[in-house]
């Protein structure tokens, strides 16, 4: 790839290719001058519209999980007779139910008579589905279905809610977090300048999430911002937040008079006590919104669906609701999901839908057992989560040191690396989630389980100390 960059007729500075090659890994470069232009494309052409500085300002190589798919690609290009096994992108794998596709498929065949026929829905989704996540999700919390906005999926909506927060807010992040929350900071301008070296925004609050402390921040040496984002259980540690650590979170946002982004995607892998909605903690309706998806919870990862709930007890700094807010840029930016995905959703929270549901999660469970057992079993790794969420967050000494706490650990993308050239396996760098990720994988449970137990097999032939 460099040696592409270099042969090109749009020259880049010798300092600046000196700089980036310091900086980040050979495989991590583009085919991009300093601009960010792809230098392989005929230029006959130049509009006089400039790039947004902020796109500019976001980490060079793309973002992580395209990054991933690019070098699965170049190796299985590279190795066509081998199995490769996917344990990286958290795509689920099973079929979705039959109870809920057949209602997916009467949606979508009444649309060709004319007493079925539908156009545009409600900009924030069909009445019917928002209260029955209002009384199945949120039973006896006080959510009401007004409050709920149905969606696209979570991702979008956390793009949706950085749109409403806008540029000038201060923004704190799980360190490490799914990337999405730092990258949409940046895109509008929240961030500040990136530090190359530390891979951290200046603007930006990473609060530290170490094991020592069942991976929750120290909210005591956290500076106070408008925003935070918080993940439980966290994607990618997998660890749920405890009812007493929320309440410190809550206590925490309004004292500092901050709001709270609350992701809890994959609350449906909840197996213990741990909290299923930032709702059950008192004071919560006041200083959050929380962030869900049909994603996980159903297999919905192709389908496309999900929700935000936002409290009408939520006040920003005038008193103005921030629902009314948020419904006015859903109706802007957004004409509401898909009917048949819709009635998908409402399927899985019918009886019979969860039931059937139910089997799909413990599917997952059991392959995040097998990998968290496998894991466990070598002497030279430390790994947690795959308790209450689908992922096995997996800290791996130097090879040939068995001390896992060590700071002469291998980086995440050189194991990444050494792991799908020696064992065909797919994993996830942890520096792709933030620099309190450097040293760490994560491992995926979403997959058949034949491949999760070949996988298990294979780490453990690649991982097991000498």
């Amino acid at each position: 790839m460099e040696s592409s960059m270099l042969s090109s007729p749009v020259r880049m500075p010798h300092s600046f290719l000196a700089q980036r090659a310091r900086i980040c890994p050979p495989r991590m470069l583009l085919c991009h001058n300093a601009s960010g232009d792809d230098v392989n494309q005929p230029r006959s052409h130049f509009t006089k519209v400039r790039r947004n500085v902020n796109v500019e300002n976001l980490k060079r190589g793309g973002y992580l999980f395209a990054e991933i798919s690019k070098r699965e690609a170049e190796h299985t290009q590279k190795y066509p007779d081998v199995e490769l096994i996917r344990l990286g992108i958290g795509d689920t794998t099973e079929p979705i139910p039959e109870i809920i596709t057949s209602a997916m498929a009467e949606q979508a065949l009444a649309l060709s008579t004319m007493e079925g026929y539908r156009g545009y829905g409600p900009e924030q989704g069909n009445q019917v589905l928002r209260e029955a996540i209002a009384s199945n999700v949120y039973k006896d919390l006080g959510v009401e279905w007004e409050e709920v906005f149905i969606s696209d999926g979570a991702q979008c909506d956390i793009s949706r809610l950085q749109m409403l927060f806008g540029s000038g807010v201060t923004v704190a992040v799980q360190d490490p977090s799914f990337p999405a929350y730092v990258d949409v900071s940046v895109i509008l301008g929240q961030a500040g300048r990136l530090d190359e070296h530390t891979c951290r925004y200046a603007n930006m609050v990473y609060m530290r999430c170490l094991p020592e402390n069942n991976y929750f921040p120290d909210l005591a040496k956290t500076p106070a911002t408008d925003i935070i984002f918080f993940c439980s259980p966290n994607n990618p540690t997998g660890i749920a937040a405890s009812r007493s650590e929320l309440q410190q979170l809550v206590d925490f946002a309004r004292k500092n008079g901050s709001i709270i982004v609350y992701d809890c995607a994959y609350a449906s892998f909840i197996s213990d006590e741990s909290p299923r909605s930032i709702f059950e903690i008192p004071g919560a309706k006041e200083v959050a919104i929380e962030v869900s998806s049909f994603s996980k919870l159903a297999g919905f990862t192709g389908v496309r669906l999900g929700w935000t709930v936002v409290p009408n007890e939520l006040r920003y700094a005038s008193g103005s609701p921030v629902i009314k807010d948020f419904n006015r840029i859903v109706t802007t930016c957004f004409n509401g999901a898909s009917n048949i995905a819709q009635a998908g959703g409402l399927a899985c929270l019918s009886k019979k839908g969860q039931e059937a549901l139910r089997s799909r999660r413990e599917h997952y469970r059991v392959n995040a057992e097998i990998l968290l057992e496998a894991f466990e079993a070598l002497g030279g790794a430390r790994a947690c989560g795959g308790r209450n969420a689908p992922y096995v967050w997996v800290e791996v000494p130097k090879e040939g040191n068995r001390d896992c706490t060590s700071n002469t650990r291998r980086s995440g993308w050189e194991l990444f690396d050494e792991i799908l050239e020696r064992s065909h396996i797919v994993t996830v760098p942890g520096i792709g989630f933030g620099p309190g990720g450097e040293g760490y994988i994560r491992v995926s449970a979403f997959g058949r389980r034949e491949h999760i137990v070949e996988a298990s097999t294979r780490l453990k032939t690649l991982l097991m100390p000498s």
